[in-house]
């Protein structure tokens, strides 16, 4: 984790270094509302044995209970700073449940009364540098750290066959609490049209590892441009693989985002 941070520094201090570039400093404030489906699955030790029960928690979830989402950008000339914030708390029950397996395996008897909540913190914090663009398009390539700090809650209440899982966690629940860091690396920008060119097709994509497998996300959309910034309505999907042995699995958020975009 320390490497990745020192990583996340080393590729913030051009810009840092670059205060005096001409132009002065130019900032972009946004806010956004964010509706994603979900996806995961999580693989909960059920018992001392080794027997593991894996939860197709993305079908379990029905509801997201809260979120915020912000973005701050600086810019001096070619280079700058970026950072994304989004916080997410997401959760849901299902009875009667197929939608897991007990060591890989379920008997076809087999159902469950299933709970699963997630609160999650993603904060991106890069460097960046604008490459050389026509005029309607600009165009910053990134490199930073992504960090994941999440706490899970998985509750289960099974009916039927239940395999080599000890009869007295037919019942049970399991929490987890786990800070990932990860190198990311990207492109990020907008296109200008339009006679006055005040639509925007604004644009993101990054990718990295570190503690988790894989992680990225991809955002698109458009956008209508105004004397004091923007407005956009975008598509944006967040991905993590986990490595193996991790409790959480796989997560994906998946969905439209709406938001305003303040320049100053």
């Amino acid at each position: 984790m320390n490497k990745l941070l020192a990583a996340g520094l080393l590729a913030l201090a051009p810009a840092l270094a670059s205060a005096q570039a001409e132009g002065g400093w130019r900032y972009r404030a946004s806010i956004y509302g964010y509706f994603p489906s979900f996806s995961g699955h999580s693989n909960v030790p059920a018992d001392g044995g080794g027997t593991s029960i894996d939860i197709d928690s993305g079908k379990v979830v029905d509801s997201i209970d809260g979120f915020f989402m912000g973005a701050f950008e600086a810019h001096n000339g070619r280079w700058g700073l970026f950072t994304d914030y989004m916080y997410l708390s997401l959760g849901g029950n299902r009875q009667n449940s197929r939608d897991f397996s007990i060591n890989g395996g379920l008997d076809a008897s087999t159902s469950a009364d299933l709970g699963f909540d997630l609160t999650g913190t993603i904060w991106t914090l890069a460097g960046e540098y604008r490459l050389p663009a026509a005029a309607p398009l600009t165009a910053d390539v990134l490199a930073g750290a992504r960090m994941f700090r999440l706490k899970r809650s998985v509750r289960w209440n099974i009916a039927g066959s239940i395999g080599t899982l000890d009869p007295l966690r037919r019942s049970g629940s399991f929490e987890s609490s786990d800070t990932l860091w990860d190198a990311v690396v990207g492109v990020k920008g907008r296109y200008a049209f339009g006679s006055a060119r005040q639509w925007v097709v604004p644009f993101y994509l990054d990718a990295g590892t570190g503690d988790s497998r894989l992680t990225w996300q991809a955002s698109t959309g458009i956008g209508y441009a105004f004397s004091w910034g923007e407005v956009s309505l975008l598509w944006r999907y967040l991905s993590y693989e986990m490595k193996s042995g991790n409790a959480l699995q796989e997560l994906k958020l998946n969905g439209p985002m709406v938001g305003a975009t303040f320049t100053f």
